[in-house]
């Protein structure tokens, strides 16, 4: 087969950036709705519970369709392994906090506050890097990570001075943005136990995760919740809910394929705008009017983050030698 036009190429890049924003957007969308909206249930542990079902059901579908159309689809094979489940168990763990407590800082804050709530992925990142790993990071990216601090504390200044401020929110999003980085590590420490394979450590992970909720559950009285919930015989409550988990699955996909298609560094800035896109999309959603403060506060974070990943870049390319083809 010939090569692919430039054309087609920057096709294809716009396509799957596309997706990405789409699956990306619509799952906060769809979790703010079931976290918050009319037919809300006060049960996060069974919401986050039942999406990590969907992703377990969804991968043995896949995998159902790759014995069947084997030419077209690759999946590896989903025994469970006793041995791999409690490897993987550190990594479920984090996980469990990681999506429990960004679900959580959901609930709590509205669209727009969320990014600048979950803001501090990259500082978190910085310190985990160090105090776990060992390695140092530079005073460039140091100082980014500085633009970030502080556009997240002008942004909970401003969300406090607009009278929408959720401590509680906040707490939770900064717990959620302290188990991400945790979950990055994690994943890079375990990925050899599955040979490498993501979507192997994915169903793993889950798998321990639907295990992991079910105490959680009983701890916290979900159980009695969920079972007295009006809207459990819902079509529609059960609809968003499957949506929700497929998109949560689709999300894991769509970034790698983003990440292929492009590089890592554009994979970030295409993040950190989808993120600007989501903030302005969620304030005419809800029509909300924002301070001039509020939106500096936002621009401030996302400048840090660009040029932290543009730092992090060049730091790469002066350590790597210069063998690979440049992606878009």
């Amino acid at each position: 087969m010939a090569d692919k036009t430039l054309v087609q190429r920057y096709v294809h890049v716009l396509t799957v950036v596309a997706c990405y924003w789409f699956v990306s957007i619509t799952l906060v969308f769809v979790n703010k709705s079931l976290l918050s909206g009319s037919e809300k249930l006060e049960a996060p542990l069974f919401v986050t519970c039942y999406q990590c079902v969907v992703t377990v059901a969804a991968c043995y579908a896949i995998r159902a369709a790759a014995r069947s159309f084997p030419d077209r689809i690759s999946f590896p094979s989903l025994e469970l392994d006793m041995n791999i489940m409690k490897q993987v168990l550190p990594l479920s763990i984090v996980f469990v906090g990681m999506i429990t407590f960004n679900n959580l800082c959901l609930k709590n804050v509205g669209i727009s506050f969320y990014y600048i709530g979950r803001s501090l992925t990259t500082v978190f990142n910085v310190l985990m890097t160090y105090f776990i790993l060992g390695q140092k990071t530079s005073l460039s990216a140091i100082g980014c990570c500085g633009l970030i601090l502080g556009g997240f504390y002008l942004g909970v200044d401003q969300e406090d001075a607009s009278g929408s401020f959720s401590l509680s929110g906040t707490i939770y999003g900064v717990l959620a943005s302290l188990f991400v980085s945790l979950f990055s590590i994690y994943v890079k420490k375990l990925l050899p136990v599955v040979d490498g394979n993501i979507w192997a450590l994915t169903f793993y992970n889950n798998v321990n995760a639907c295990v992991l909720f079910l105490p959680l559950m009983v701890m916290f009285g979900e159980i009695p919740i969920v079972f007295n919930f009006q809207f459990l015989t819902s079509i529609n409550f059960w609809f968003m809910m499957t949506i929700g988990g497929i998109f949560g699955f689709a999300i894991g996909y769509v970034t790698g394929l983003q990440i292929q298609a492009t590089s890592p560094l554009t994979h970030n800035i295409s993040g950190t705008a989808k993120a600007a896109a989501q903030t302005v999309l969620a304030t005419h959603w809800f029509m909300e009017t924002k301070s001039s403060l509020w939106w500096l506060s936002n621009m401030v974070v996302l400048g840090g983050s660009l040029a932290y990943a543009r730092v992090r870049q060049l730091e790469m390319k002066t350590n790597t030698p210069d063998r690979t083809v440049n992606k878009v």
